[in-house]
């Protein structure tokens, strides 16, 4: 799929060999010029029973097709969607790369397939999707408008009566190594969460009753949640460093005041239970031992995401469509050989 206007694009694929099975569209002009506007257009044209997105740099397993199609052959027709698990590629770039490996290896290795086996509401990423076309069609596509369409397909397809299920075989994917690409990257991703979150919060009676309580609490808790509490991050990690620094821990037995000081610590180590816990426990099921002392980075990586909410925030009221684009082809360490520093 290129743009009408993309002359340089269209060039180059008309210079290129390509196997009958490929197909180049071009999108009509239009706007938003985004990637679930891409999707839409093409999804008319799609001949299969079924289809996935991938993103073009990525490299997924090569069993993937196969191991998509058996699973949708032998699961419920309720089954819509099937996500593989991403794992950052260039993971020795830089400390960033290493803390986005955990990071992806908590989620995808960790939460989400235990949200999907409870046939709870999963927000997608944007590749390594494989859908059911008709489910596709019968909830319109992608919403062209939405700059992270993926999490919104996701809670879209619950509220349906839909579900996710966990694929478990890896797609390879290049992390930005560095801090202004990252910071943009995870702005569009914040940004898309807050749309996410005004879009689905219109209804809330609706939602609870089709989702029921706990995946009404689930979709609060993975989209606006992951916004809110990395907007309040500074602001606990500096509540709890000023209360420590000024406020000695009570050593009488006034209940109350232990209390407090007691609820305050329990919810500060839970806080640090479920940054580093679901990490740690990724990394070793990938045997990623060399990792494990990243998991203590965290925090401050963390704090990045913090900041990135805020620029989200921040652009969605100033520019809420624009799509932050990111770079591809710059790693160094990818472990596939696929992807080298372009000279």
């Amino acid at each position: 799929m290129i743009e009408a206007d993309d002359r340089a694009t269209a060039a180059a694929l008309a210079a290129l060999p390509l196997p009958a099975r490929f197909e180049v569209v071009t999108a009509p002009a239009g706007l938003p010029r985004t990637k679930p506007r891409a999707l839409n257009v093409a999804l008319p044209l799609a001949r299969g029973e079924h289809l996935v997105v991938y993103d073009a740099e990525d490299v997924p397993d090569p069993g993937q097709l196969k191991a998509a199609a058996a699973l949708f052959r032998t699961g419920s027709d309720r089954l819509a969607c099937l996500q593989g698990r991403l794992v950052i590629d260039n993971t020795n770039d830089s400390w960033l790369t290493r803390c986005f490996t955990l990071e992806y290896a908590a989620l995808f290795d960790v939460l989400l397939p235990l949200l999907t086996a409870a046939h709870l509401p999963v927000p997608l990423g944007g590749t390594t999707a494989h859908f059911r076309t008709q489910v596709l069609r019968e909830l319109h596509g992608w919403d062209a408008w939405n700059v992270t369409e993926d999490a919104d397909l996701g809670l879209r397809l619950s509220l349906a009566g839909y579900r996710v299920g966990d694929l478990p075989l890896s797609t390879l994917e290049e992390a930005p190594a560095v801090l202004r690409p990252w910071l943009r990257q995870r702005t569009r991703w914040m940004k898309g969460f807050v749309q996410t979150t005004i879009t689905h919060s219109r209804h809330p009676v609706r939602a609870l009753r089709r989702l029921g309580p706990l995946g009404l609490l689930c979709a609060v808790a993975m989209v606006p949640g992951t916004v809110v509490s990395a907007l309040a991050y500074p602001f606990a990690i500096a509540l709890a460093v000023w209360h420590l620094a000024s406020d000695p821990l009570p050593t009488g037995p006034d209940f109350l005041a232990n209390l407090v000081t007691a609820t305050g610590a329990v919810v500060f180590a839970a806080g640090l239970g479920a940054m580093w816990l679901p990490a740690l426990v990724g990394g070793l099921r990938r045997g990623w031992w060399s990792l494990v002392p990243w998991v203590l980075v965290l925090p401050v990586y963390y704090g990045l995401v913090s900041a990135a909410a805020w620029l989200g925030l921040l652009e969605w009221l100033l520019a809420p469509y624009r799509w932050n684009k990111t770079d591809h082809g710059l790693s160094v360490t990818s472990r596939t050989g696929a992807m080298r520093r372009r000279s």
